[in-house]
């Protein structure tokens, strides 16, 4: 199977992010700005780097724009040059564009050119952040269609000690538990430290321990109601 490629056109703090994202999971990033600076901040951690004008068609055929699974289109404070460089794309008949966002109106903007695909970090941030703030053990979150969600949860102090038996996620809570991430005690450069695994599928045998992290996947009422009963 062909390696996946990626194009991010915008490389400031999200365009970074999402390219070192993907370039760590193995797949090849090319990034595009028009910033030397930020081209050259992010040149050795991803695949290809350009200093070019997305708002310029013949510069994105010159990087082979085409080739790519996907372009995401991270650019930042400037929606009119975001909306010349999506322009473009569409123009040279990419079909898989995702595109950052910053309000409900620049979405509308971009549907009516045929972008289904959005992000949006600001929106997402305040979000999980007044998430946390409402129930502080909820670590992350990924909202899913008709309110369901993946959320990984710090599990009760209350249930320490009882096996994922006792607690019967499905029949009590109307969950399905995922996974669960654990800390273990590992000697690093003969120091101790402790990091935190994956521990695969677990069954109803396994006892929960303090500091233990449920990922949970149900209805955002379900999850909500869980940590609740919990508290």
């Amino acid at each position: 199977m062909a390696q996946k490629k990626f194009a991010v056109i915008g490389a400031g703090q999200f365009g970074q992010a999402i390219s070192l994202a993907l370039s760590e999971k193995g797949f090849e990033v090319l990034v595009i700005d028009k910033d030397m600076k930020k081209v050259q901040n992010i040149s050795d951690d991803v695949a290809y780097a350009v200093c070019t004008d997305a708002t310029d068609k013949r510069a994105l055929l010159n990087e082979n724009i085409k080739d790519f699974d996907a372009v995401i289109v991270a650019i930042g404070d400037d929606f009119v040059e975001r909306l010349l460089c999506i322009s473009n794309l569409i123009d040279l008949g990419i079909e898989k564009i995702y595109c950052r966002i910053k309000g409900t109106h620049q979405q509308t903007i971009l549907e009516k050119m045929g972008i289904t695909e959005f992000l949006s970090p600001e929106e997402e941030l305040a979000t999980l952040l007044a998430e946390r703030l409402s129930n502080p053990n909820i670590l992350s979150y990924l909202q899913m269609p008709d309110e369901y969600r993946i959320a990984s949860i710090i599990a009760p102090d209350r249930l320490e000690g009882l096996t994922l038996g006792d607690v019967n996620f499905r029949d009590n809570h109307h969950l399905s538990l995922v996974t669960i991430r654990r800390n273990f005690e590992e000697i690093e450069n003969k120091e101790l430290t402790m990091k935190q695994h994956i521990i695969g599928v677990p069954d109803n045998s396994m006892v929960i321990r303090k500091d233990d992290v449920f990922v949970l996947f149900g209805k955002d009422r379900d999850i909500d109601n869980f940590i609740k009963i919990n508290l």
